[in-house]
């Protein structure tokens, strides 16, 4: 019997691996600063027929986290060479409400997403990194609550200035001299509690309508935030019953809004690593694990929870420490297994080094597709965010191996049937809001 539903799958791409030791895998790309590792990425998601390649960001020099975080290309302008380069592929990039104008967000999605002809997506985050405060005249982040409430209204700033235009708003007309109809175009004349925007946006309507939004964080505030706005949760779970529970408060907590819970993605983040065969893959994991320094990844674990790991013992319990609103959602997450299941440092360490807390598989391309298909099949996804180790080779061993399997099995497609994100996705266009409504 052919599966009612079909898996998403996406790729978070760094650079230097998903690893904190993977860019030390012998044949992998040591830089996030080449174009050439990025372009070979995205050949490969079209290669295996995925929905998107997903850019995060960061806004200062961290020198404690995982290399591929340290330097990185600014998202937009990576995925508008990408645009020029693909035709298929969804490009997701990550861009913070908290450093940025509505006005100049709305004018880069907008052109990313005419440049790709309708594969643009905008990761929303909230900066809250004390590093990046300094660097846009700020002692410090702004509070978290503060955050979201800002991005609230930013958001629906941006979204207003993409219906600026209506369908039709550019006429031509060579004979009249009329290049564009003013009934069609609207101000949006917002004065806010943040942010005060006139408008029109000075770009017409999308190809997609608006580019799809995306959302990653999982405290309250980012919950509601995400079933308010979010049409693909980038989630972050370590098991199968904790996902299962998520993704049924996510999708009640859409539908609460008056939203479609079918318009709301949930995608975790996954990391295969395959192998020829179950022994082969642990190999490959074994390599991994050796490549890892545990100075560094005690510095990153420092980093990432917000407080000095150096003093504890590495095969001592997980210390109870309170962790702020500002940490990672994945970081979170692994911190409170940890804590839950009486783990060590070491423990949560190689949790971290392995997928940075992501749900991760080992074994050979079945292996790797049962755990992807059972997950899917207990509605606890709508599909995957892979996190690779390691690119290209770990990549294009789950484009080869994988991916086919799930082929086989009815649960991915074998060819792309639309050209826009939303199309891949299996989103709607948006309406205008100034669009007449036929009764």
């Amino acid at each position: 019997m052919k599966p009612d539903r079909q898996m998403n799958l996406g790729v978070y791409a760094v650079g230097t691996g998903n690893h904190v030791s993977g860019w030390r895998f012998p044949g992998a790309a040591t830089s996030s600063e080449d174009f050439a590792i990025f372009k070979t990425i995205a050949d490969s998601c079209e290669r295996g027929k995925l929905d998107f390649l997903f850019v995060g960001d960061s806004l200062a020099f961290v020198p404690d986290q995982h290399p591929g975080q340290m330097l990185r290309f600014e998202p937009l302008t990576l995925h508008a060479a990408l645009a020029t380069q693909t035709s298929r592929v969804g490009l997701v990039a990550t861009c913070s409400t908290t450093y940025s104008a509505p006005y100049n967000v709305a004018r880069m999605f907008a052109s990313l997403d005419k440049l790709s002809r309708g594969r643009a997506g905008w990761n929303v985050v909230t900066t809250g990194l004390p590093a990046a405060a300094g660097n846009f005249g700020s002692a410090e982040p702004m509070d978290h609550a503060l955050r979201y409430e800002s991005a609230t209204e930013f958001v629906e700033v941006v979204q207003g200035l993409w219906d600026s235009w209506e369908e039709g708003a550019i006429t031509t007309n060579v004979e009249t001299g009329e290049y564009f109809d003013k009934t069609k175009v609207h101000s949006l004349d917002h004065v806010g509690k943040f942010y005060s925007v006139r408008g029109p946006l000075n770009l017409t309507r999308t190809p997609q309508g608006q580019p799809v939004l995306v959302q990653a964080g999982a405290s309250d505030d980012g919950k509601n935030f995400a079933s308010r706005f979010a049409e693909m949760i980038f989630s972050s779970q370590l098991d199968k019953e904790h996902a299962k529970e998520f993704y049924a408060t996510m999708k009640a907590k859409v539908a609460e809004h008056g939203r479609n819970p079918d318009h709301c993605k949930i995608l975790p983040g996954f990391m295969p690593i395959v192998g020829h065969n179950e022994e082969d893959a642990r190999k490959k994991l074994s390599e991994l694990m050796r490549l890892a320094v545990p100075e560094v990844a005690l510095k990153m674990m420092s980093s990432r929870f917000g407080h000095d790991m150096s003093g504890f013992d590495l095969d001592g319990p997980v210390p109870n420490l309170p962790l702020s609103n500002d940490i990672q959602t994945h970081a979170k997450v692994a911190y409170a297994k940890a804590l839950k299941d009486n783990l060590t440092l070491r423990d949560i360490y190689n949790q971290v080094a392995v997928a940075r807390g992501y749900l991760f598989a080992c074994g050979d391309a079945a292996m790797v597709a049962d755990v992807m298909e059972e997950w899917f099949a207990e509605r606890a996804c709508d599909g995957f965010v892979l996190v690779p180790p390691y690119f290209p080779v770990a990549f294009d061993e789950f484009i080869d191996a994988v991916v086919p399997e799930l082929q086989k099995r009815g649960i991915f497609r074998r060819e792309y049937s639309g050209f826009t994100l939303r199309d891949h996705l299996g989103l709607p266009e948006p309406a205008n809001r100034h669009s007449k409504r036929v009764p």
